[in-house]
């Protein structure tokens, strides 16, 4: 990413605003309010953001240092060429999926208010719309958010006024949870879960910083006004209206202004779903098939096939695989970090190539370290009961690739340079 295409640290922040404060944070919030106290609620918010914002800011960090994405990052950061390629593919599948997903209900929201077109028009109309905007790039997509951010804000001030209207704050403050009582690991495990995938892609927008301090800056704003602000409004609006559907609630309450706004909380999110995907699918097609494609082009295939499946009303059915999946998403990033900031094996090739203005030099194909820690850490976060899923896979790979890398380092004598086992080419 050249110095020229960078923006003001401001410009990224709305963005990642509007990445936390999207309609999926809505619906964890209600899911808390409806289940835990307020207290409660507010405790598994604060941890799980902090958890967050660490793995974000060092993820952050390490993309506007290099100016580049997640997937390219992840080539010389402990996954090798065809490495980073996986990792692309999953970035690439899991988000072209939460990006169908979403449109999904964008349309079933859209049809249940306007009753007049069927669904598969109104996904058609939200994927193009989506679609256009994620190609034409950043600048769009900031002024994009600089719209919807605001737009969602004043649906959840009417809302919380409106539903809120009359009752006691400090019952709902105090009260006890409507719903079926979910422990305060659950909630934790819930907020944690909710973002991972978008900290892992944060060097896709970091990218377009110009220092790390304001990788910093944007994060604690972002991150912090997202969860505390949507996740806490949630909350109440779960206690007050006694229930987790949050769609139910914002319709209720705001009608047509609150399900025009709730088309925009979902618009604001998709369209770095499809970006970051396509950034991943292009790192991948060059990796493995030796060609070099625009971003845009693939952008618009990714686009129009979610859309075209997300009409057809099948993208439902595949939630349940990109869950599955999503366990192999925490993993990518503790190991990044390992790699980066503890056993450091490529930083001088990355910090030469940043002052030449390219690329490193070509790297082995496969890390088998890396896939080792990878295949633990997603089983400890798959299989281990205690803790946060996400967060035990992250720490666990972490752990194991910083540990075992040093180890080898220092029980051969040799620079990080010249580690054998990350050197092999399997």
């Amino acid at each position: 990413m050249p110095d020229e295409a960078r923006h003001s640290w401001f410009s990224v922040a709305v963005q990642r605003f509007g990445q936390v404060s999207s309609f999926q944070q809505f619906m964890v919030g209600a899911v808390l309010g409806y289940g835990m106290t307020f207290t409660d609620a507010l405790i598994a918010i604060t941890v799980g953001s902090v958890l967050l914002e660490i793995i974000t800011i060092l993820m952050g960090i390490a993309g506007v240092r290099e100016g580049v994405s997640t997937s390219v990052l992840a080539r010389w950061s402990g996954f090798g060429r065809k490495g980073s390629a996986a990792v692309g593919m999953l970035l690439a599948v899991s988000l072209a999926g939460w990006f169908g997903v979403q449109n999904g209900v964008f349309a079933q929201g859209m049809h249940d208010l306007a009753g007049w077109a069927p669904e598969w028009a109104w996904a058609v109309v939200g994927g193009a719309m989506v679609t256009a905007i994620s190609a034409h790039g950043f600048t769009i997509m900031a002024w994009t958010a600089y719209l919807t951010v605001p737009a969602f804000l004043f649906l959840a001030g009417w809302s919380v006024a409106d539903v809120l209207a009359g009752r006691s704050a400090g019952d709902l403050l105090t009260g006890a949870p409507p719903g079926p009582v979910m422990s305060l690991a659950e909630g934790t495990t819930l907020v944690a879960g909710a973002f991972i995938l978008g900290a892992l892609m944060t060097p896709d927008m970091t990218r377009f910083n110009r220092r790390p301090s304001d990788v910093v800056k944007q994060t604690l704003l972002g991150v912090t006004l997202g969860e505390y602000l949507i996740g806490l409004t949630a909350v109440m609006l779960g206690h007050a209206a006694r229930t987790a559907d949050i769609v139910g609630i914002i319709t209720d309450s705001s009608g047509l202004l609150g399900t025009v706004v709730l088309a925009t909380a979902i618009l604001k999110i998709n369209d770095w779903n499809l970006y970051s995907s396509a950034l991943a699918t292009v790192n991948s097609i060059d990796v493995l098939f030796g060609r070099r494609v625009g971003r845009r082009p693939v952008t618009l295939v990714i686009g129009v096939a979610g859309t075209v499946i997300s009409a057809m009303g099948v993208m439902d059915d595949f939630t349940g695989f990109l869950e599955t999946i999503g366990v192999l998403a925490p993993p990518v990033a503790g190991i990044i970090i390992a790699e980066y900031y503890v056993v450091r094996r490529y930083r001088a090739d990355l910090d030469r190539a940043r002052a030449t203005g390219g690329l490193p030099e070509p790297i082995a194909d496969w890390l088998p370290l890396s896939l080792i820690c990878w295949a633990v850490g997603a089983l400890i976060g798959e299989y281990l009961d205690a803790g946060i899923p996400a967060i035990n896979a992250v720490v666990t790979a972490f752990a194991l690739y910083a540990v075992t890398g040093l180890t080898l380092r220092a029980r051969r004598g040799l620079p990080a340079q010249e580690t054998p086992l990350t050197d092999r080419t399997a």
